[in-house]
């Protein structure tokens, strides 16, 4: 196929520029660059290369498998729910969305039996994401706003976009933090050792995370976060290149027999935002899950 560079893709790296040209997530745009089936202006070309308004642009890319979440009949913690949209309180263990590896059991699985049809967005994978506004790693439990309307999903994730959505989560960390209170801002991106991890690396997007001590433990410290930006594993990142890792993540520090968590001691406790429709400014907060607590006793001694 063949496409050119319109003026708003003009100066974007080219994996970018294919991505949105053949309507595909960067990495297949990547892997196709890689495999040698992309050529600009009748050359090939690297990923990293920077794009011109009028390339022109070949490339071979199958196209994406047709992909849908299931309903399925799973209990959900609903906190709040109208018309437009839900909140509810996400167990730790449990997947956000299907994904490579986990096709059922997922919170959108269980939200798509509850509400019976939910928004898409765009892009590649966007069927298997519908009505997220943003998303919680699988073993951080607490909560999630979910759209049930267009209108909803298309406000709300502006509103995430704009950082007018605010979360607030409690961790426990490995050792005794220092400074007490503090603001990481470190650039996330692929640990290019190991692709299944994140790191604080130079050309990563930009992310910042602001803590504070809640209360000294013994050899661990329970913290209170806010995000200003919302990357993968953003706190598990930022505090392991602190020096203190979350208690029991098994990626980013040790995992902890002594502790009944599947993951890491993280849970998103708060959550405010104004209403998409109404204007209603919402707050809502839920304690952490008696596993979390169990966890912060033991290390009370």
């Amino acid at each position: 196929m063949r496409a050119t560079v319109d003026p708003l893709l003009a100066g974007a790296r080219l994996d970018t520029a294919l991505a949105k040209l053949a309507g595909v997530a960067r990495t297949r745009a990547a892997a196709a660059i890689r495999a040698g089936l992309v050529l600009r202006n009748g050359l090939p070309a690297k990923g990293s290369e920077t794009v011109a308004e009028g390339d022109r642009i070949d490339y071979e890319i199958e196209p994406p498998p047709a992909l849908n979440a299931r309903p399925e009949a799973i209990p959900l913690d609903i906190v709040y729910e109208d018309a437009e949209l839900l909140v509810v309180n996400k167990p730790p263990g449990m997947v956000t969305h299907p994904a490579h590896g986990a096709y059922s059991g997922t919170l959108v699985n269980a939200l798509l039996a509850h509400v019976g049809t939910l928004p898409v967005g765009t892009g590649e994978e966007a069927p298997l994401r519908p009505g997220l506004v943003h998303r919680l790693d699988r073993d951080t439990s607490g909560l999630l706003v979910v759209a049930k309307t267009p209108r909803a999903l298309e406000l709300l994730g502006r509103a995430m976009q704009h950082r007018k959505i605010t979360r607030r989560y409690v961790g426990i960390a490995v050792g005794t933090v220092t400074p007490p209170a503090g603001t990481v801002a470190g650039p996330i991106g692929r640990d290019q050792r190991n692709r299944q991890k994140m790191a604080v690396r130079e050309g990563g997007k930009p992310a910042v995370t602001h803590y504070r001590t809640l209360e000294a433990l013994r050899g661990a410290t329970e913290l209170a976060f806010e995000l200003e930006t919302g990357r993968t594993h953003q706190i598990r990142v930022h505090m392991a290149a602190l020096g203190f890792p979350l208690l029991n993540d098994p990626v980013y520090g040790h995992a902890d027999k002594r502790v009944a968590l599947p993951g890491q001691a993280l849970h998103a406790g708060s959550l405010s935002f104004r209403h998409p429709v109404t204007g209603e400014e919402l707050t809502f907060a839920v304690d952490p899950p008696v596993e979390y607590a169990a966890a912060r006793e033991l290390f009370r001694g």
